[in-house]
């Protein structure tokens, strides 16, 4: 399996890590951390050096109540770090927007991925990233970031994050975005209770008929604060679990703030896998 990028091939044989990068100054989990360009570019080269295939840069903050940014300031904050990213690392990088002239100016600075939570239903935003010819990945979101938490409701979440992101994938086609240039992102959080991320977690095997490489961002979020009654940063536990559950199921890219540890816990699962299936090839592993 690969995603196409605009210049190469991200090969997603094993699952791969894509390392959150927020330069805004109320992200829920880092909020203001990396909000300078020198302090953004530092934790950058950190991620790249503990294994990030991608790092995924955000102008604008999406936890639930979070105001909106403006269209300047947000182009302000990322297409710098972008422009000098691109220069230094050869690591791909991954813009996390909904405004298509973010992603625009973002993709002429050196990103290959758009990251939109909104899976490109703002006006113009399948015809600017049909024209960047970068990577898309298409989240679900039930509502939008301010109110999405207030009572999100499903009759089968399964089935209706499924069938989105069908419909996405249709629009994109039908827009000249192949399916080789399609992530698809359940949207952990976003729009959902306890329940329904559950729920999700457990059934991502149900995605593998779109075809389309899986992207899960489970890192540090509120389900693990209310299951293991910890604060945000003591959720690292829970996170590492639930990359490998999601990666187990099939999940290509796993979003985190935590690179490192994610890295060695994907690596230990991956070594498992592929133990496993050797084992079962084997003419000798017949019982019997």
């Amino acid at each position: 399996m690969f995603l196409q990028l605009p210049r190469r091939r991200l090969a997603l044989d094993a699952p791969v890590v894509m390392g959150i990068l927020n330069v805004t100054p109320d992200s829920f989990s880092d909020g203001g951390l990396h909000a300078t360009r020198e302090r953004a570019l530092v934790r950058a080269r950190q991620m790249a050096g503990e294994g990030a295939a991608i790092i995924d840069i955000g102008g604008e903050s999406t936890r639930p109540g979070a105001a909106p940014v403006g269209e300047a300031e947000e182009l302000d904050r990322v297409v710098p770090v972008i422009e000098r990213l691109s220069r230094e690392f050869d690591v791909v990088l991954s813009v996390d927007t909904a405004k298509p002239a973010v992603m625009r100016e973002a993709c002429r600075a050196g990103a290959e991925i758009i990251n939109d939570i909104n899976a490109l239903r703002a006006e113009s935003a399948v015809e600017t990233a049909t024209a960047a010819g970068a990577a898309v990945c298409l989240m679900h979101m039930q509502g939008e970031p301010r109110t999405m938490q207030q009572d999100p409701r499903y009759a089968d979440v399964v089935a209706e994050v499924h069938g989105f992101l069908q419909e996405r994938i249709q629009a994109c086609q039908a827009a000249g975005i192949p399916r080789e240039r399609l992530v698809l992102d359940p949207g952990f959080g976003f729009g959902k209770k306890l329940e329904h991320n559950l729920a999700l977690l457990g059934r991502l095997d149900a995605f593998a008929d779109l075809h389309c490489p899986l992207l899960v961002g489970l890192s540090r979020k509120s389900m693990f604060g209310q299951l293991l009654g910890q604060p945000v940063e003591g959720r690292l536990a829970g996170s590492l679990a639930g990359a490998v559950l999601a990666a187990w199921q099939g999940a290509r890219i796993l979003r985190v703030h935590d690179v490192g540890p994610t890295v060695e816990a994907l690596k230990v699962a991956q070594s498992v896998k592929q133990a496993g299936a050797s084992s079962h090839d084997s003419p000798n592993s017949q019982l019997g």
